[in-house]
């Protein structure tokens, strides 16, 4: 077929327009500063998440924490700034008092624009001031009432420090594979407290992700950052989710810029850490933190 001269340079002037636009789309896309909220997958568990979480359990036990001292009013206009700069991921736990104030605080928005993460309480001493420990089910079921949601995103079982967690477990462990099946709740797996559960973590196949305490100085963790790191690493790599906490030492160090950026980059450049939940009691925290880990994704680039 013959194009004549005018079909031929509309074709040529539209292609390179065509290029034009895409190379200036690349060079923006390069340009913008990295979001320290992006979605990432947490694992293999099919959830994506926002890289940094709100936690509310500093301090936390007997249904009540930090966030709680702080009232009602204040703790659910902390969550809904939170929401508003752009976190979607929101932690939570029986033992921190703070469910009522998460479905308050994210009234009307849309339940699949947030994941929600709380955890449960086995133990027979301590955590909860009550000293009835019902199955998983009915916690779970008043967990959904408490939240105003059909369902949980990842639901843990709690401060688990002993390795044989997998086996006194079972019974609970057993419940929440079936309402994972029911899609009552979409993962599950422990909160670690202990060396110990985080190897019996890895080699668990029922277990889809684990909190973990990390920092580059060991503070406010189980054990100096060159055991658990290989601990984190084997997690990761059979698929487990790895939920960061403790990155700024459950506070220790929150006046020390280069502590905190010290830890933000140690946890992003281990490539085991999905995504980091801190213990924001202000607004400005969220800014500062995400700041930080902005810097850290840009240089990480660079």
């Amino acid at each position: 077929m013959k194009m004549d001269r005018r079909r031929f340079l509309a074709a040529t002037i539209a292609g390179a327009s065509g290029l034009a636009l895409a190379d200036r789309r690349v060079l923006a896309e390069a340009a913008a500063p990295p979001n320290p909220f992006e979605p990432v997958p947490l694992g293999k568990t099919g959830l994506k998440v926002s890289r940094i979480g709100i936690g509310t359990g500093v301090r936390g036990g007997m249904r009540q924490s930090d966030l709680t001292r702080l009232g009602k009013d204040y703790s659910e206009r902390l969550l809904r700034d939170a929401y508003d700069r752009g976190v979607r991921l929101f932690d939570m736990a029986d033992t921190y008092g703070t469910h009522a104030f998460l479905a308050n605080a994210l009234k009307g928005k849309p339940r699949e624009d947030y994941a929600i993460f709380t955890k449960i309480w086995v133990d027979k001493d301590g955590g909860l001031p009550e000293p009835e420990r019902p199955d998983a089910d009915v916690v779970v079921d008043r967990f959904r009432k408490e939240l105003s949601t059909d369902y949980l995103d990842l639901v843990l079982l709690h401060c688990r420090t002993s390795a044989k967690w997998p086996e006194e477990d079972r019974r609970q462990m057993e419940i929440l594979a079936k309402l994972k099946e029911k899609k009552i709740i979409r993962a599950h797996g422990i909160s670690a407290h202990s060396v110990e559960a985080l190897k019996a973590a890895a080699e668990s196949p029922w277990c889809d992700s684990v909190h973990a305490r990390i920092n580059p100085y060991g503070v406010r963790m189980d054990a100096p950052p060159d055991v658990v790191v290989p601990c984190l690493k084997a997690l990761s790599e059979r698929g487990k989710g790895v939920v960061g906490m403790k990155l700024i030492g459950e506070g220790a160090f929150a006046t020390h810029d280069v502590a905190k950026n010290t830890s933000v980059q140690f946890a992003l450049r281990l490539g085991c850490v999905d995504v980091m939940v801190v213990g924001f009691e202000k607004a400005q925290e969220i800014d500062d933190f995400s700041a930080r880990v902005t810097a850290a994704l840009k240089a990480a680039k660079a």
